[in-house]
């Protein structure tokens, strides 16, 4: 089951526990109760400081990890392979004795909850999936009333089918469903409704330089003002921004080949080895000038100061205004074909937009699905040529340009997507059970609203050539801003470039 590459590396894990681990097993003698009894053995074998009991589970195949001390239910239904392996690795290290890294607001918010049983249906392909069943695994491990299981959607298909799954992750509460999609373990509280008090916000000095935001342009940002010795700032939802939800990164100087998550994991260990005040789970939702100094609202009604800030707030997926495009949200309708391509094995699918991502999502998916169309309003794809060369040669791959999406419908889930012609105006219907969404990305910049900060007719900040806004003290970076073009490595340049603007004007004015 585990090939020895993977052995070693648990059995280094489970040397740093601390206390005994139990495993529960609850199998049958089917095909797939065999291979996760095989997996729990394997793992049992690794180390002296696990036992394995047989127990009853509400799932079969199943298994229950449970620590030496109070905590609640973690449960893996399936195999934790795939992106999933960190996921079960943390919960051993975690009901081990290992504490959670995570900070003490979000622990004490964890701590506040009441009882709640959770249920995550994952794919093991899904990057965004460990981030969930992470978060929900600690919250149990901190707080006896919470209880998680993960439900491995390959292994349990009729029960993901039985609920209307058709994106992953999809989380339920109490059996019904709660959330989908990305989550981390900040928006997840902040959906469970537990803020982060203002009062946490009462005692912060004033900044030499805030930033706001929390992807390559933010965390950048963030390094060179701190490097330069400055007392700095960063305030963001969650660390990490767009690029968590890149699967595949081979365009970064120095990296052949990084996972976004993995990118941006390392930039936050960078950021705070550096002293940077990080601080995640709000939203900025106003900035204006005093007569010396920025004042930035949050969304919790507490106030920062800061000498300088820097904005780079990224972007988000941009909707394109149909009917059934946020109805189906998660019931057909999806954006990450790593994610949630699995689940439609087998079916027709649409992808709306010809560009670079919406290529490469059809050509991802043309591997799993039965059919993909792919709708341009162009009249001709605007991809890479490679990639249409790659797109050309795939045999179950329809290309239609001039094609205007005009809504989706279905009884609960997306079954039929209509567009009209363009040229001709004759009216089209197709037969889909998903549509892939990948028409690019809009500034996240609607909260700088009465602000005065300059932006162009597409919402994008517009900056100078050392970053600064028609705004004094206040600098932008990022795919927030008029950047011609949107990649990593240009973010993270632009990121600097304000971090050393906000800088040079600390040195002339302060």
């Amino acid at each position: 089951m585990l090939d020895q590459n993977l052995k070693n590396q648990l059995a280094q894990y489970f040397d740093l526990l601390k206390t005994e681990v139990t495993i529960g097993l609850s199998a049958h003698n089917d095909e797939n109760s065999k291979k996760v009894k095989e997996f729990v053995e394997e793992v049992v074998g690794l180390s002296d400081k696990i036992s394995l009991i047989e127990k009853d589970l509400p799932l079969t195949p199943s298994f229950e990890i449970k620590g030496s001390f109070d905590h609640g239910r973690i449960i893996f239904a399936g195999l934790p392979l795939g992106h999933e392996f960190a996921s079960f690795a943390l919960a051993m290290l975690q009901a081990g004795g290992i504490e959670p890294k995570i900070d003490d607001t979000d622990k004490k918010r964890i701590e506040s909850l009441g009882q709640a049983d959770f249920e995550t249906i994952v794919s093991l392909s899904c990057h965004n999936c460990p981030d969930v069943v992470q978060a929900l695994n600690i919250m149990a491990i901190l707080n006896p009333s919470i209880n998680h299981t993960m439900i491995e959607g390959g292994m349990f298909q009729d029960l993901a089918e039985s609920r209307d799954v058709l994106a992953v992750p999809a989380i339920f509460k109490d059996g019904e469903f709660f959330e989908g999609g990305k989550q981390s373990l900040s928006s997840l509280l902040d959906k469970l409704g537990t803020k982060i008090d203002k009062g946490e916000f009462d005692n912060k000095e004033l900044f030499d330089t805030l930033i706001i935001g929390g992807g390559p342009a933010a965390a950048t940002a963030a390094i060179y003002a701190a490097r330069k010795g400055i007392k700095t700032g960063l305030v963001a939802s969650e660390f990490g921004g767009q690029v968590n939800e890149t699967l595949s990164i081979e365009n970064i100087p120095g990296f052949k080949y990084t996972e976004g998550p993995n990118f941006m994991a390392q930039m936050k260990e960078q950021v705070s080895s550096l002293g940077v005040d990080l601080m995640t789970g709000v939203l900025a939702d106003g900035i204006k000038t005093l007569d010396d100094k920025v004042e930035l609202s949050l969304d919790n009604g507490a106030k920062l100061f800061a000498k300088t800030a820097i904005i780079a707030t990224g972007a988000r997926w941009r909707l394109i205004g149909i009917p059934g495009e946020t109805e189906f949200r998660n019931k057909g309708v999806a954006y990450c074909t790593h994610c949630d391509g699995p689940l439609f094995k087998g079916k027709n699918v649409a992808v709306i937009g010809g560009g670079n991502s919406g290529i490469e999502s059809a050509i991802d998916l043309a591997g799993i699905v039965k059919h993909v169309t792919v709708l341009e309003f162009l009249p001709e794809l605007k991809a890479d040529e490679i990639l249409q060369k790659k797109l050309k040669s795939l045999s179950n791959v329809t290309v239609i340009t001039n094609a205007q999406t005009t809504g989706l419908y279905g009884e609960g889930r997306v079954e039929r997507l209509e567009y009209t012609d363009r040229l001709s105006g004759e009216e089209h219907k197709l037969d889909i059970a998903g549509c892939f969404i990948q028409v690019g990305l809009i500034p996240s910049t609607e909260w700088l609203e009465g602000s005065g900060i300059e932006k162009n007719k597409m919402g994008e900040i517009i900056t100078t050539k050392d970053g600064s806004t028609n705004v004094e003290r206040i600098y932008a970076a990022g795919d927030a801003t008029d950047t011609k073009f949107n990649q990593i490595v240009i973010a993270a340049g632009t990121g600097a470039t304000a971090a050393l603007g906000a800088y040079n004007y600390l040195m002339v004015n302060e």
